[in-house]
């Protein structure tokens, strides 16, 4: 489990590091209204992204059955129809849709005049040039699945580092090259994810790696193509529950008095600082979910009934850590992020504190939802993630604001609250032990 796990918890704080630089570059050199337009637009984004990557669990449920069973042939069938998928979703759909549905996608979310300028490139930048990044997410589970869990951690400290230097040459400016503030934070990201998706497909055909792109038939095969959307669809669909329900709280925190300064205390606290918990969290999800996976395909139930538990223990460790420094030392953490504002400094202080405690509650979700979802059963998950990140915080703040104006704590009240009834419901239906019983075809 650690050997597995380490290396894509590395990979997803290293990750996590990327977009922190990101933030704390465009807070010193456009402000925070800078902040909260990458906020923003990362949310609307990721509402696409993650639900068309989230179908690449459907190829991690298939490939871990596989190499579980010892079939590499298999593997390298499902590996290659989910990259014919990648191409097809993020040059067909993800590109033309995104570019001229942004500014109504902003429209959505409250933002200011000054947010949405900003926003606006940065999100048409990130839409029309995806593809490294669904790349990325579609080759790291792949391989995780398979059981290699180094090379997604060495593609993504290249991606990290190409990320800083072009942040450094777009951002702020150098030598002859203009200075393109928030924008270069997504040129920046575009063509570090783009060279290593490059490199990567080069080393696919190769056969340097664990997944071998020579000798498989690159015709579209259904059968795999349906068990990618089986598996997948209900992850997709709960990947966009998340987001929408991310994008409503925006929406929520937009209506407050002070809107620009809560969404930019929200962009650097929870979508940022909160990612040391969130991002190591994933990394030990997708652990878990490639091994209780590839036990299963072993005949070996009972292992990855383990596995996950310890994977979650884990990741309290991890959370109580992040959840100490949320405590003590706020404003130097939000001061790396160029907030310095007292209105701002104060809302993202308030934010910390209730993240601290939300932190112990998403890593234990998170580990249990790999389980669940490596394995096979990724209904629940969505069922799950319906009601309590979506229906229950968001029905509540709509009941508290027909009743008064919203202040940011109560948005931070019901993440808290969201966290947690999305845990015991995590832990309840792993423990059930259903999952032992769904079948997979191998292709």
């Amino acid at each position: 489990m650690w050997r597995m796990a380490w290396p894509s918890m590395l990979q997803n704080m290293i990750g996590g590091l990327q977009g922190m630089i990101d933030h704390a570059m465009v807070g010193h050199f456009v402000g925070y209204a800078g902040n909260a337009a990458i906020g923003v637009g990362l949310q609307i984004f990721l509402v696409v992204m993650v639900f068309l990557a989230s179908l690449f669990s459907g190829m991690g449920v298939l490939i871990a059955r596989c190499a579980g069973a010892g079939d590499e042939a298999g593997v390298n069938r499902a590996a290659s129809q989910a990259f014919l998928l990648a191409v097809v979703m993020s040059v067909g759909i993800l590109a033309p849709i995104g570019y001229f549905a942004a500014p109504w996608l902003l429209s959505l979310v409250n933002a200011t005049p000054a947010v949405v300028q900003e926003s606006l490139p940065f999100l048409r930048i990130m839409f029309v040039f995806g593809f490294g990044m669904m790349l990325f997410f579609m080759l790291g589970g792949a391989l995780r699945s398979a059981g290699d869990s180094r090379t997604p951690l060495m593609l993504g400290l290249a991606v990290t580092i190409g990320n800083i230097v072009f942040n450094v040459l777009f951002i702020r400016g150098v030598g002859p090259v203009p200075a393109f503030g928030t924008r270069g934070a997504a040129m920046g990201t575009v063509l570090s994810s783009g060279l290593v998706g490059a490199y990567a497909i080069w080393q696919l055909f190769r056969g340097t790696w664990v997944i071998d792109f020579r000798h498989v038939s690159w015709k579209p095969d259904w059968e795999v193509i349906r068990a990618l959307f089986r598996f997948g669809l209900p992850t997709g669909l709960q990947g966009i529950a998340m987001n929408i329900a991310g994008v409503l709280l925006l929406r929520f925190i937009g209506s407050t008095q002070m809107s620009a300064e809560a969404q930019a205390s929200f962009a650097v606290g929870y979508t940022q600082l909160f990612s040391l918990v969130t991002w190591t969290s994933v990394g030990l999800m997708g652990a878990a979910a490639a091994i209780a996976g590839q036990n299963l395909g072993a005949g070996k139930p009972e292992r990855s009934r383990q596995a996950v538990r310890l994977a979650a223990r884990l990741g309290v460790v991890i959370a109580l850590v992040v959840g100490t420094a949320f405590l003590t030392v706020p404003h130097a953490l939000l001061g790396l992020f160029g907030l310095s504002q007292p209105d701002t400094v104060r809302i993202g202080t308030e934010l910390l504190a209730y993240l601290s405690v939300s932190g112990v509650f998403i890593t234990v979700a998170l580990t249990f939802t790999g389980g669940l979802q490596g394995t096979g059963d990724t209904r629940s998950p969505l069922f799950i993630t319906l009601v309590s990140q979506f229906a229950v915080p968001i029905g509540w703040l709509t009941v508290v604001q027909s009743m008064r104006p919203l202040v940011p704590n109560d948005i931070w009240l019901v993440i808290v609250l969201g966290h947690a009834l999305r845990c015991a419901l995590s832990v309840w239906r792993f423990e059930q032990g259903k999952w032992a019983s769904i079948s997979v075809v191998r292709p």
